[in-house]
């Protein structure tokens, strides 16, 4: 009797190692728009062979390359802002500490399931962050517990700026709604930046990636839109489409640089496969 095989991407830790890949490749170009030096030593084996195995996706690098570049740049607006701490939420094998020019004073707080901190820990040993770095081994869904450390780490920074970055798209609306109530509650959190997806990219990811994504389904895309997220005290501040940007970013193929040119409606991002970069403030303080 032929054993089951075990699925491509086993948990949500092993997408970190798969999206590494891409920040490897895209470091090794000679025109690349960020490096990141240790991504390909946090994909390892491993999330080479998932890269390999979502061949469905493999001309669709440039949105993991244009979401990094975003991030990147809403960081680096924020702290030259006055943003004394970035907590990162379902860190992941995130490098930004560790590459990005950020001032010592700086407090990041990577939060994430023990067993992915341990292996960046275990790869990064011998490196040293250019800000403070703090790491917190938490499971997001326990409310409890991420409420007090909400609460905690809103009491030791003045102006904070929160990334999900590739996460909510993973929860149910009903999680993210939670999750933008919990960031609210907590003053000291101003910013908040993450990616979001139209339903119709939803759905067409759904049916392209049905058979590799068994353990961790795409459920989060808002009807609404950026908008989704006014109900629980956020506001839009900077939307950035990832077609346009990586259009300007040189990262697309003919056909997707010709869909690059169309303009970016609010009806767009409703009812065409649409991503992008959002930069949410706090209501009656974007900025």
């Amino acid at each position: 009797m032929k054993q089951p095989t075990e699925p491509l991407i086993r948990n949500i830790s092993d997408t970190a190692r798969w999206v590494a890949v891409y920040r490897a490749r895209e470091t090794e170009r000679p025109d690349a728009i960020f490096r990141d030096p240790f991504a390909r030593r946090l994909a390892g084996e491993r999330g080479e062979q998932i890269a390999q195995g979502m061949r469905t996706l493999a001309r669709a690098d440039w949105s993991f390359i244009t979401r990094t570049y975003l991030i990147d740049r809403f960081v680096s607006a924020k702290v030259r802002e006055g943003a004394d701490m970035v907590v990162n939420l379902a860190a992941g094998l995130d490098t930004r500490p560790y590459r990005m020019d950020l001032p010592p004073s700086l407090q990041w707080v990577e939060i994430d399931l023990d067993e992915i901190l341990t292996y960046k820990e275990q790869i990064l040993d011998h490196e040293k962050p250019v800000c403070s770095l703090e790491r917190v081994r938490l499971d997001l869904a326990n409310i409890g517990a991420r409420r007090e450390l909400f609460r905690e780490l809103g009491r030791r920074a003045k102006k904070a700026l929160v990334i999900t970055e590739g996460l909510v798209i993973y929860l149910t609306t009903e999680t993210v709604s939670e999750l933008a109530k919990d960031l609210a509650g907590v003053s000291a959190f101003r910013w908040w930046t993450l990616d979001i997806a139209s339903p119709a990219l939803l759905r067409m990811a759904q049916k392209r990636m049905a058979r590799q994504l068994t353990q961790t389904p795409f459920k989060f895309a808002p009807e609404g839109g950026p908008a989704f997220f006014t109900q629980f005290g956020w506001k839009p501040a900077d939307v950035q489409g990832m077609l346009k940007n990586a259009a300007q970013l040189k990262r697309l193929s003919f056909f997707l640089r010709l869909l690059a040119l169309l303009p970016e409606t609010e009806n767009w991002r409703r009812n065409r496969p649409w991503s992008g970069v959002c930069l949410l403030g706090r209501e009656g303080s974007v900025g």
